[in-house]
């Protein structure tokens, strides 16, 4: 049977685009933390919806599983192929499905391929003066179609939303071959379901997304970034809170503390910008047509007392601010396979949770290190807890448990995965869970795509 699908996976794609070696499948069968991996039976790359439409039917002809694969930048497994499957795995590779059309300059919207990478994208756009709403640290290896895949969100939710709320339509190809299609979608359009909307956040698997739609944001060209040393969670929203009335250019509001910026500059090198250590940091982000600096600086001065902080306009300087919050990942990593979690918790919990969530893991697993970082506008932290072996999951129950009991979510933005599977009904509830296994069913109903994410199975 695997000889047959393999076979047939050479006469879709070509022999070139079917990986077969280890050394050549490797890379696509550990997810970037290192934590979970498997083996696939090969790894197909497809260069157009109908080839992804063929291999789709050739793994249900054979019974094997496919798991899409964008950038390999996921956090949570559900990129990569199962540890524990009882049938083959074929990993889709979509970074061959990379054509960009035409920009639609009136509308602000453009067409492409799910295996366009965001940076790549942006430095498309950016002439024309538009960019995508939606920006991370993984920026120059995500897919668009894997940020839609996961509902990514990022690092100007506060402005522009998560990439559902970009998403305008798609074409995807479902379990059985056939291809769903509403492009190029219209901002005003309530025939029937938005199927676009389903699919965003199905993490592969109710189809495979192969073309994108995306409503784009006017290129600010303008922007200035603040590093601020605060007392406490609470003291950095309480700010917040002030600033978001006061200052219409905010694009970005990011924490994290004391602990992590010390790491960071272990790692990179380099020193604080600040005066002297804080307990937590905020790092703010205004953008327009004109400069905000000024702006946000008085926002500042007029927010309380004098702070300890900096603020950059120049790009060197802005790049150096923004560095001190996104190598926090890297960083992190550089001292061994971290468990990383990502929660969000009601903003008038976040500080309690800050304080509990470290105390709940050291009664899990004493000795480890977490370090949190986030978003703070949308209550979403991610920890990255160090210490306990990658296949001990106490840690991750503990802050899981605590986030649920607060009011809050297991997955903000990185997705259900295989590594929290077995909390989704506990956040959702069994009648949410009941509906998702039904749509579930309805479109994959021998379990082809992606199977072990998301939900447990059949």
């Amino acid at each position: 049977m695997t000889d047959a699908l393999r076979t047939a996976l050479r006469a879709i794609v070509g022999r070139d685009q079917v990986l077969t070696d280890p050394d050549l499948r490797s890379g696509h069968e550990t997810d970037w933390t290192g934590r979970w991996t498997g083996r696939a039976l090969a790894v197909v790359r497809p260069g157009s919806t109908d080839e992804v439409g063929a291999v789709l039917r050739a793994c249900a002809a054979t019974g094997a599983a496919l798991i899409p694969q964008g950038g390999n930048t996921g956090l949570v497994g559900g990129s990569v192929p199962r540890a524990r499957l009882d049938r083959p795995q074929v990993v889709l590779s979509t970074r061959r499905l990379a054509g960009v059309e035409s920009l639609d300059g009136v509308a602000g919207e453009v067409t492409v391929g799910a295996g366009v990478v965001l940076g790549t994208l942006q430095a498309r756009l950016a002439p024309a003066g538009w960019q995508v709403g939606v920006d991370l640290g993984a920026r120059d290896s995500a897919t668009i179609g894997g940020m839609v895949a996961t509902n990514a969100g990022g690092l100007h939710v506060l402005r522009h939303g998560t990439m559902r709320a970009q998403v305008l339509g798609l074409e995807a190809v479902l379990a059985d071959g056939s291809v769903v299609r509403r492009l190029p979608g219209m901002l005003k359009d309530n025939t029937g379901l938005h199927l676009p909307s389903l699919l965003a956040g199905s993490e592969g698997t109710l189809a495979v997304i192969t073309r994108v739609r995306l409503r784009l944001v006017p290129l600010r060209p303008r922007a200035a970034v603040a590093l601020i040393g605060m007392e406490s969670t609470a003291e950095a929203g309480a700010l917040l809170a002030v600033l978001r009335r006061s200052l219409d250019s905010l694009t970005a509001a990011e924490l994290f503390f004391d602990d992590g910026l010390e790491l960071v500059l272990r790692h990179i090198g380099g020193e604080s910008p600040l005066e002297r250590p804080h307990p937590a940091y905020l790092l703010l982000e205004c953008a327009g047509e004109a400069d905000p600096t000024e702006a946000l600086a008085a926002a500042l001065a007029s927010s309380a007392a004098p702070r300890d902080a900096v603020v950059a306009a120049d790009p060197a300087g802005r790049s150096r601010l923004w560095r001190l919050r996104e190598a926090h990942t890297e960083s992190i990593n550089a001292e061994g396979i971290p468990h990383k979690l990502d929660v969000a918790v009601p903003l008038d919990a976040l500080d309690r949770f800050v304080r509990e969530s470290r105390d709940a893991v050291q009664r899990a697993a004493p000795g480890a290190r977490t370090y949190l970082y986030g978003h703070l506008g949308e209550g979403n932290l991610h920890l990255g807890i160090i210490g306990p072996p990658p296949e001990d999951e106490a840690v991750d129950d503990a802050v899981l448990a605590l986030a649920i009991a607060m009011g809050g979510t297991i997955s903000a933005e990185h997705g259900v995965g295989i590594a929290k599977v077995g909390w989704l009904e506990r956040d959702r509830g069994p009648a949410d869970v009941a509906a998702m296994r039904a749509v579930k069913r309805a479109l994959d109903p021998d379990w082809i795509l992606n199977p072990g994410v998301l939900l447990p199975g059949p």
